[in-house]
């Protein structure tokens, strides 16, 4: 598996993640398969620390560092907001612009919620021709989004609760509507793209900052009904 990365000196790495990679090894997994921070181990020849989380259906930029020490500096800046998040989402409607602040809950399987809030920008839609149910003429728009707050799922969440559900959210989405697409198009994957990353290198002190090109799927998608096939 190809992992593109974006940079990369003694200290840390940042690469640009594939989609339907876990971070780190769970429980769940087939005891031989392949996991982020092992496949970095092998191409850098070295240990690997875990900085921050990305789920492992979401595709796109992730830190990751060469010593325990960098990696609790990272972390420190994740806790204290200092670092520069952005993720592009194909997501269902037209949601504009604007932030989203209702709770969520904080992991899988619990009731307990917290606070978060979730800036967003939509940033083209089109028309699908797809109905059922009560809805007519679904749109599809492209969303920059960033976040105020890091808790599980907190994007998926927010759009889903609003009924904006990210496109192939097999877990908060709209089953029927990511079947529909997947039947038309052949792709098939949770539109949740970490598109750009921003820090302060915690060791030489330069502000870092870092982009990640669309994955194709997302312009495939884009394309397909923009051009009403």
């Amino acid at each position: 598996m190809e992992i593109p990365v974006i940079y990369q000196d003694e200290h840390l790495i940042v690469v640009n993640k594939p989609v339907d990679l876990p971070v780190h090894k769970n429980d769940f997994m087939p005891h031989d398969a392949g996991y982020l921070t092992k496949l970095i181990g092998d191409i850098a020849g070295k240990w690997i620390y875990n900085v921050h989380r990305l789920d492992s259906k979401t595709s796109g930029l992730i830190v990751l560092a060469f010593s325990s020490e960098v990696a609790h500096e990272m972390a420190l800046l994740f806790e204290r907001r200092e670092v520069q998040k952005k993720y592009m989402a194909i997501v269902q409607g037209n949601p504009g612009e604007g932030s989203f602040n209702s709770k969520v809950v904080v992991k899988k399987k619990s009731n307990f919620k917290k606070s978060a809030l979730t800036n967003f920008r939509t940033l083209q839609t089109v028309e699908t021709g797809i109905s059922f149910n009560e809805k007519q003429n679904i749109q599809l728009s492209l969303v920059g989004i960033s976040t105020e707050t890091g808790r599980w799922h907190q994007i998926r969440q927010h759009f889903a609760q609003h009924r904006f559900d990210i496109l192939g959210d097999s877990h908060h989405g709209d089953f029927t509507l990511n079947k529909i697409i997947t039947e038309k198009t052949g792709i098939k994957r949770l539109f949740l793209h970490a598109s750009e990353l921003g820090f302060r290198h915690p060791v030489s002190n330069e502000q870092l900052h870092f982009s990640a090109e669309l994955p194709d799927e997302y312009l495939d998608i884009m394309k397909y009904y923009k051009t009403d096939q």
